[in-house]
């Protein structure tokens, strides 16, 4: 449903009449009423705004989760060995 709104009366006491071109006016004072939007700009600023400062707490969150759930491994022994291989290789 499309909303429509007079922008110089009261929104209290606002109610629509069809005039006879079929245009909605308003019934208080016979402007024509001007459509709503479904977004405004402000909300979409808000928006952006807003998940800027949550999603990184979000993200923190989900990864800390995730690392108690499964720890990473840890071997040094392996990492270690395949750092020396990738040198022997590299130094042929």
């Amino acid at each position: 449903m499309i909303r429509y709104y007079c922008p110089y009366c009261n929104p209290k006491y606002q109610f629509q009449k069809q005039s006879h071109k079929g245009i909605l006016v308003c019934g208080m004072c016979g402007e024509d009423l001007v459509k709503k939007p479904f977004i405004k700009l402000n909300q979409i600023i808000a928006l952006i705004a807003a998940s800027s400062l949550l999603l990184p707490l979000i993200f923190t969150f989900v990864f800390l989760i995730k690392n108690q759930i499964n720890p990473p491994n840890k071997n040094y022994q392996a990492s270690n060995n395949l750092i020396i291989i990738m040198k022997n290789n590299l130094s042929w």
